[in-house]
């Protein structure tokens, strides 16, 4: 690999390090973080990050976190149809060209968009203003505008953008490559999205049902591919590829859960409630998850989500100083952390010096083990349980 692309990777944040091997010249030494997939560099190189979640679950909670309330996901498994491949982008790949084909098996979506343009004769409503500005009242041509019936919507422009960044994705099969071609043969009658520009927007509709499912994964493509890394002073420098920042997967995965297994408690849940730690406001501290009373004045417990392996040798205290400074602030007596993996489902440590309460105990921080290696049907029972702890905890009992 060369230089440019080692430091490339190294200065993207897409590994937890990248140095070059002090041993053999033009070899680097490669460390992953918290990101899977694969990327190619400007020389041609593939990076291929595997993650230790089988796939299949990985892209469970995917789908989860994207659409919880619509079976979407494949009705035996909970998963998404990832066909038969073990590997991120092939996986991805198939699972969206999947849901395309399904959104378009009744025919391309059509809707009303409004055109301005110059043309030889009147369309709907002229315009004017602009008549007299670009062309001092003189027709033809005419500055018009009217609403068109049109397959170039937003929605199929955000599918096509995702066949088109798909089909440039190293590690895509044959097969699924012809099949994503295919695709974009149907939607060649909606614009191509412009680069750098925002995803445009869509709002979900009766109209548009069966295609929300595809279009919630089309965005997560678009938002997870070519990631860039751009040098002092100059222009960026851009790796084709799809990455999945398990930290933020999994965060997305326990926190909406966490909330739905919530919503028949006549409580609240805010995500990524933002508060204080501090008089003055000048410490920002963001709990993942917030659960509050029905009206949402009273807070009555606090989570956080840890891509991490739960431990018991005290490596993790920052988590504990975190989850205590939130139960601290929001005037609670338990605050929960919630870990991919650990050596017990639960255990709780009792602070010193925080005895409150009729039953004078102290501060409670309780930290949960949910292991991603088990069923979808099991990972939503464990956080339905923790929904539970949660909804039965004690608001505001500390003076």
């Amino acid at each position: 690999m060369g230089a440019e692309a080692g430091r490339a990777l190294a200065a993207a944040g897409i590994l937890h390090s990248a140095t070059p091997d002090p041993r053999r010249e033009g070899h680097w030494l490669l460390r992953a973080g918290s990101k899977v997939g694969a990327v190619r560099t400007p020389g041609g190189h593939v990076v291929r990050i595997t993650p230790k979640t089988p796939v299949s679950r990985l892209f469970f909670l995917l789908g989860f976190s994207l659409d919880p309330e619509r079976v979407w996901r494949d009705s035996r498994e909970g998963t998404v149809d990832t066909g038969a491949h073990d590997d991120v982008v092939p996986a991805l790949a198939h699972a969206v060209e999947r849901q395309i084909d399904t959104a378009l098996r009744q025919g391309v979506l059509q809707g009303y968009r409004e055109v301005t343009e110059s043309a030889l004769v009147v369309r709907g409503r002229l315009r004017e203003a602009e008549q007299i500005r670009r062309h001092f009242g003189r027709t033809p041509p005419v500055e018009t505008t009217y609403d068109a019936y049109t397959a170039d919507t937003a929605e199929n422009r955000i599918l096509r953008a995702a066949v088109e960044r798909l089909l440039r994705l190293p590690g895509v099969t044959g097969p699924v490559r012809r099949r994503l071609a295919h695709q974009r043969v149907r939607l060649a009658d909606a614009l191509p999205l412009v680069r750098g520009h925002d995803l445009p927007r869509w709002q979900p509709s009766r109209l548009n049902s069966r295609y929300q499912p595809a279009l919630r994964l089309a965005e997560a493509v678009l938002r997870g591919t070519s990631p860039e890394h751009r040098r002092g002073g100059a222009e960026p420098l851009a790796m084709d590829g799809f990455l999945l920042d398990m930290n933020k997967l999994f965060e997305d995965f326990v926190t909406v859960a966490l909330r739905k297994a919530l919503q028949g408690d006549g409580l609240t849940a805010r995500l990524q409630d933002s508060h204080h730690l501090d008089t003055a406001g000048l410490v920002r501290i963001r709990p993942d998850l917030v659960v509050r009373t029905g009206d949402g004045r009273t807070p009555v417990a606090v989570a956080d989500a840890k891509y991490k392996v739960e431990r018991g040798d005290g490596l993790l205290n920052a988590d504990l100083y975190q989850a205590l400074a939130y139960a601290t602030v929001l005037g609670l007596r338990e605050a929960h952390l919630v870990y991919a993996a650990g050596q017990q489902p639960e255990r709780f440590h009792e602070v010193r010096g925080t005895t409150a309460g009729p039953d004078e105990r102290g501060v409670r921080l309780y930290q949960h083990s949910l292991d991603l290696s088990r069923e979808p049907g099991q990972l939503l029972s464990t956080l339905r349980e923790i929904a539970q702890r949660l909804a039965g905890a004690t608001p505001n009992p500390r003076s």
